[in-house]
């Protein structure tokens, strides 16, 4: 069979079986009277061999070694394809994330796209200075209507993944300031299965203002991380929501961060009814079989903050309590309070 017909049959261009012919990929089986080369049946086998190795990404060195080398095992080099298709794709996923977020900002010229470009860039820099310029860069772009914003879904990732702490206030600052779509791309961060960027994610929440973030700390004092619950809590008591003072209880007597979830209890007591609400849930968690002697002295000294008659009444009570340590703590405690009229 001629050059041409073999280019027909294979879509192999005649040139490029030349290509293969010049680096003994393919050896035609003869030529005919006039000089032409002549390809077998086992010669086209060949030459889809070559087209199907081609097809998986290999190159032709590549190639000749996987159909000339008889000691070749295809195991190797297929993990390597593996490998190698892995990183385009994170190359290429990485390069799309980057253009939607460039498009995202409605650039009105070049100079505005580049300006997106360099801040992206800059909250990806190993320099922790050059994060933090960018994060506040980003915050100040917030403030005026000419200036280009970073995208929240770029400040939401680099928050989420930033260290140092420094920058990491920078970008929480930005990305209370960068409006609607951060809250919720968060709250996604909660669901992760590394620690630390599930309370990357609340710290951040914490600083956002508005409803839409508070709902989204609420729901995260169910969740079954200790420190992410107790930081939701922290927020929430800050903004006045009695919905943390369950959690905050408990973290007095569990000892995590036990002085700012009494201070922000107290806080919370400003009035008769929540007040008795969170002396009930103190007296609650004393009476518990399981609380330690160390958390009921917390729990005890806690009460301290706690305006009303009800706190009076059950700090009379442990005045009494059979630990020695806990009745002496209510009675110095009784002694700096006024009986309630």
């Amino acid at each position: 069979m001629l050059i041409g017909e073999v280019a027909r049959r294979s879509g192999v261009s005649a040139r490029m079986l030349r290509h293969y012919e010049s680096l003994g990929l393919v050896h035609p089986s003869g030529r005919t009277g006039s000089g032409y080369r002549e390809y077998s049946e086992e010669d086209i086998r060949r030459i889809f061999h070559i087209e199907s190795l081609r097809a998986l990404g290999l190159s032709l060195r590549e190639v000749q070694r996987a159909l000339d080398d008889a000691d070749f095992t295809p195991s190797g080099l297929v993990d390597d394809l593996i490998r190698r298709t892995r990183e385009r794709i994170a190359a290429e996923t990485e390069l799309l994330t980057r253009l939607r977020r460039i498009h995202a900002t409605e650039p009105a010229g070049w100079e505005d796209a580049l300006q997106v470009v360099t801040l992206l860039q800059a909250l990806g820099s190993k320099s922790a200075d050059a994060r933090q310029r960018a994060a506040l860069s980003s915050a100040s772009s917030a403030s005026s209507a000419d200036e280009v914003l970073v995208p929240v879904e770029a400040l939401v990732e680099a928050a989420l993944g930033e260290s140092d702490p420094n920058v990491a206030g920078a970008l929480r600052w930005a990305l209370a300031r960068s409006g609607d779509g951060a809250p919720a791309l968060l709250a996604e961060g909660i669901g992760s299965p590394v620690a630390a960027v599930r309370e990357r994610a609340v710290r951040s929440l914490a600083m956002m203002p508005g409803g839409e973030a508070a709902g989204h700390l609420r729901d995260v004092l169910a969740h079954p991380d200790a420190v992410v619950r107790g930081q939701a809590a922290l927020a929430l008591g800050a903004r006045g929501e009695t919905d943390a003072v369950p959690t905050l209880v408990d973290m007095v007597a569990e000892g995590r961060n036990d002085i700012d979830a009494a201070d922000v209890l107290s806080a919370l007591a400003g009035d008769t009814a929540t007040a008795d609400r969170i002396t009930a849930r103190y007296v609650e968690r004393l009476a518990q079989d399981t609380t330690e002697a160390a958390a009921r002295g917390r729990l005890t000294q806690a009460l301290a903050g706690i305006p009303g008659t009800q706190a009076y009444r059950a700090l009379v009570q442990l005045s009494r309590d059979a630990d020695r340590a806990v009745a002496l703590t209510a009675t110095y405690l009784l002694g700096l309070r006024d009986v309630p009229g």
